[in-house]
């Protein structure tokens, strides 16, 4: 996965498949969502991040990985 925040534009991408082509996307109210051709998610971009979240949306980033226990 890898997080960018671009603050030119004000845009945070979210990309959870690298090297992926994107074939379709969906936006809603300024929140695009790429898929794949087998509808997986390869990224979600936030527009106008900064004005939608917080004015430096990189600094909320606060990362967690939970794996489960082995049965």
């Amino acid at each position: 996965m890898r997080i960018e925040y671009e603050p030119t534009h004000d845009i945070l991408n979210i990309e959870f498949l690298k090297d992926v082509p994107i074939v379709d996307s969906i936006e809603l109210e300024g929140v695009i969502v790429d898929y794949s051709a087998d509808r997986k998610i390869v990224a979600i971009e936030v527009l106008d991040a900064g004005k939608r979240t917080t004015k430096e949306p990189l600094d909320a980033i606060d990362v967690a990985i939970l794996k489960s226990n082995p049965r």
